[in-house]
């Protein structure tokens, strides 16, 4: 019986989780869950799971959860304080990592300082910090397992392969909203246009980013750091489809290919039980749905987030942390309507060009950086 953390229980790849625990009640319990401030459904997830802890990160809704909560044994915490040192209140023996954004990279790095394996689905905790994240899981000996579909789909791609050489990861996108529009069209994107999106079912910051593409951006630093490969060996391509999820290419120049509907069931489940296989309520993968699959290069000059997102990586130190902390602020800004959809992409290049880069930044730097990058262009 593997103990389970789920932090961010109550979002997509939180509830998807929760789902699978409750198709293979043999292998999986859960021992903690961790939400931002949706109370009424984390004390639901609460009650049904009987979890020996939980945290509601919004203190404000404290009482509330803990009232819901008193007639059963489950101890009940709140704030991010207290989500950044859930090691010290909770045993498990993996943490499904799927907070959104930045506040999920303290808890990502005190998970790897406790030992805690991680199926890591923040994003922002390789792209903040992703060099040290690495290396401190490599001297601690604890295993990253991506969750994401395109990461899960390379390293799927790559068992077997250890003493291969990696000619090319092509990571696929669906190319979002608003593929094939031009830059005159992206003037005119309101909120309401660009959470559309054609293929996955996401929160709202993650569509905007998908909408954006610095989504693909991300993962291109993330494959870096994850698989150990320069940036150059990192090729977006899009799958309007979004029937392959990624590619490897080898130097013999054979392609690996994952593929499959498009589902986050499968790669969550995989980081579950690595290295081992089980079955899913999927229906059989049937070609004939899908008589054609097509490929496209992404338009840099339109979808600008994936150039800046490469020129941070190459930069390197803490650039990568004032890239998400930039774009965050400008998503939010975005979503309230305060600057246009194009506007997001400038703020992130101004923020970047008057950043003076920390070579080898440590937690304490990353910390201070996006505090400071947040104050400087937060949008009042």
């Amino acid at each position: 019986m593997k103990r389970i953390a789920v932090l961010g229980s109550t979002g997509s790849i939180g509830t998807q989780t929760l789902d699978i625990v409750r198709r293979h009640p043999d292998m999986f319990c859960i021992e903690v869950l961790v939400a931002g401030s949706n109370s009424e459904l984390l004390i639901k997830q609460a009650l049904e799971f009987n979890p020996n802890t939980v945290v509601i990160a919004d203190s404000s809704k404290y009482k509330e959860v803990a009232d819901a909560l008193q007639s059963k044994d489950i101890k009940v915490f709140s704030g991010q304080e207290s989500v950044n040192h859930i090691n010290d209140a909770a045993d498990y023996d993996l943490m499904v990592q799927a907070i959104v954004g930045f506040s999920g990279f303290e808890p990502t790095y005190r998970t790897i300082l406790a030992k805690k394996p991680i199926a890591l689905a923040n994003k922002e905790s390789l792209v903040v910090g992703g060099r040290m994240i690495m290396q401190l899981a490599a001297d601690n000996h604890v295993p990253i397992l991506p969750v994401d579909s395109e990461h899960s789909a390379i390293f799927q791609c790559l068992q077997g392969e250890h003493y291969n050489k990696i000619s090319r990861i092509l990571l696929t996108a669906s190319g979002g909203p608003f593929r094939g529009k031009n830059p005159d069209f992206m003037e005119t994107v309101t909120p309401e246009m660009a959470l559309k999106h054609p293929t996955w079912k996401m929160g709202n910051k993650i569509t905007i980013d998908s909408a954006t593409l610095m989504n693909k951006g991300f993962e291109i630093i993330e494959a870096v750091l994850l698989f150990n490969v320069d940036v150059q060996q990192v090729e977006p391509v899009i799958n309007p489809q979004s029937v392959i999820h990624s590619m490897v290419e080898f130097e013999d120049g054979s392609i690996k290919a994952q593929m499959g509907y498009p589902t986050m069931t499968i790669p969550i489940q995989y980081a579950m039980t690595y290295p081992l296989r089980y079955p899913t309520l999927l229906k059989k993968f049937d070609f004939a749905d899908y008589p054609a699959l097509s490929f496209e290069k992404i338009d840099t000059d339109t979808f600008r987030c994936v150039n800046l997102a490469k020129e941070a990586i190459n930069i390197g130190g803490s650039m990568t942390a004032v890239l998400n902390a930039a774009n965050e602020v400008a998503v939010y800004a975005f979503l309230n309507r305060k600057i246009r959809f194009t506007d997001i992409p400038r703020i992130i290049a101004k923020a970047m060009n008057e950043h003076n880069t920390i070579s080898n930044p440590t937690f304490e730097d990353l910390i201070s950086v996006d505090a400071q990058t947040r104050e400087k262009y937060s949008i009042k």
